[in-house]
């Protein structure tokens, strides 16, 4: 019988924007997910055709209250203690620190609340692993930078970087900088905080929004390393194979296209640099991503994990 090797990291996960609650207690600004209702309206607000800038009485938000882990934590890690998890990946709410996005300083009053959870998870042996941020944006950042298709937040998601790095350097050694970060394309409110204007050019959005996160991301590598170089941070992908509806040639073609639409982000980010193919991708889509040629060393700062969610396999077809 085959066994695990020493040292294998099992267990399991939650993440703040699906778990915490306590949505606006200890100074904790509005995100992305808070103004996500469930119900009729819910994907218009996640692909960003609806835009949702306040809250309505009229509608249920899940995440406002969620499992109140806020609240709860110590008798949940204590669960996870008990099925034997030796890893538990969790979140930090981006908001909860800089309820704005933009403050020069952190939130004092969040850091203690935010570190507690580690250290319970430490306390039965079970290694944090913490993502920086998992669809939940600061809505300011939203409303009043435009989120991800705006340059300006790279710097404000190094400057929350470094104060996670810092705060929590010698507690949390494994690091996620963004969650699934391919789902921007798919679901670009949740994913990314993106809203679009009649008539733009969605993809053009999406992916110099990308570029924006994924230079960001680079640049929360090298923070994390500059802190601790025992730091290990991971990329992550949302997965989900695609497979040729039929042996046609166009089949093929097409789940080659899908893998690659979604492969595109760990290319980067595992390599440094833009692949190949996707200068014709942008040819095609009428994309032109401005780049900043003052990050491009800093674009070189791969990560030393990959992390990838098991979603569900699709079959991709070419229309006619």
């Amino acid at each position: 019988m085959s066994v695990f090797p020493q040292g294998f990291l099992w267990g399991g996960a939650l993440a703040a924007n699906q778990s915490e609650g306590a949505y606006r207690e200890g100074g904790k600004g509005l995100t992305t997910v808070d103004m996500i209702p469930h119900g009729a309206n819910r994907l218009a607000v996640k692909i960003g055709k609806e835009k949702r800038f306040s809250l309505r009485d009229d509608e249920f938000y899940p995440s406002h209250e969620a499992i109140d882990f806020y609240h709860r934590y110590k008798e949940d890690i204590a669960l996870m203690a008990e099925m034997g998890f030796t890893v538990f990946r969790t979140s930090i709410a981006w908001s909860r620190l800089y309820p704005n996005g933009d403050e020069p300083l952190p939130n004092k009053e969040a850091l203690p609340s935010t570190a507690r959870c580690s250290r319970s998870a430490k306390k039965y042996n079970i290694e944090p692993l913490v993502t920086l941020c998992h669809f939940d944006v600061p809505m300011h950042l939203v409303t009043e930078y435009g989120s991800w298709r705006n340059r300006k937040m790279v710097d404000f998601f190094a400057r929350y970087a470094r104060t996670c790095f810092e705060e929590f350097n010698g507690l949390v050694k494994y690091w996620l900088t963004f969650n699934e970060i391919n789902i921007m394309l798919h679901s670009p409110f949740s994913g990314a905080g993106l809203v679009f204007e009649e008539g733009e050019n969605e993809d053009q959005v999406k992916y110099q929004a990308a570029h924006h996160e994924l230079v960001a991301s680079a640049l929360a590598t090298k923070i994390a390393h500059e802190v601790n170089p025992e730091n290990q941070v991971g990329c992550m992908l949302a997965g989900g194979n695609f497979y040729p509806y039929s042996c046609k040639p166009e089949d093929v073609w097409m789940a080659l296209e899908k893998d690659r639409e979604n492969l595109f982000f760990i290319d980067v980010q595992a390599r440094g640099s833009y692949p190949a193919y996707s200068a014709r991708v942008f040819r095609e889509k009428g994309v032109v991503i401005v780049k900043d040629s003052r990050r491009r060393r800093v674009a070189e700062k791969t990560p030393s994990t990959l992390f990838r969610s098991a979603i569900t396999p699709h079959a991709a077809r070419r229309r006619t």
